[in-house]
């Protein structure tokens, strides 16, 4: 039995009962060992929950930082960044889960550990934004606000999203990318509106 099969386990037993309600136990029975057994693999429930935290924003990372280091405009790189995104939440349900509800259940000194790393994946969305109003591409005097409103977006998926849905992950993301480009391109670049000069 390896830790990562523990930490798969303990996934979708955090994503199905929820942190405070799922026990040591139940990880253990899920993963056939004796509950003293599984303490030889983990420190605690606690440590579970932070490497997940910790496992999900690698991933992330990873994928943003692939995307940021590209060379294409702004706008294209929001879109790729959007399907980035998307992608692991719609691949990886049991992290995606435990990611964006059970950050709350960890104790301040996991916390303090962990909210630099969150603070990274919200930076780069905040990057590229501001380098598209550099470019004269968006126009956003808030990048921070953006990010935050489009990581909702994003992230309120995880309640509603199926793979056997109408739309797959990569047109859902087009379609968010789409509705904020919208509202971030230069005013310039949109049609003029019945109150607008024409």
């Amino acid at each position: 039995m390896s830790r990562d099969e523990i930490l798969q386990a303990a996934a979708l037993i955090f994503q199905e009962k929820g942190y405070h309600a799922a026990s040591m136990q139940d990880i253990a029975d899920a993963v056939a060992l004796k509950k003293s057994s599984l303490y030889h693999h983990v420190n605690s429930k606690q440590d579970i929950l932070y490497a997940l935290l910790d496992e999900s924003l690698e991933m992330i990372l990873e994928r943003l930082r692939g995307v940021s280091s590209l060379d294409i405009s702004p706008t294209e790189k929001i879109r790729r960044a959007t399907r980035a995104y998307f992608s692991f939440l719609a691949e990886n349900p049991s992290l995606s889960s435990v990611l964006l509800l059970e950050y709350r259940s960890l104790e301040p000194d996991y916390k303090e550990k962990h909210i630099p790393l969150r603070d990274q994946v919200d930076q780069i969305w905040r990057e590229i934004i501001e380098e598209g109003n550099t470019k004269g591409e968006f126009d956003a005097p808030e990048p921070g606000l953006i990010s935050k409103a489009l990581l909702g977006v994003l992230n309120w998926t995880i309640t509603w999203y199926r793979e056997d849905g109408p739309l797959s992950a990569e047109e859902i993301a087009d379609r968010f990318a789409d509705l904020f480009f919208a509202g971030l391109l230069s005013r310039n670049d949109l049609p003029p509106t019945e109150t607008q000069e024409v």
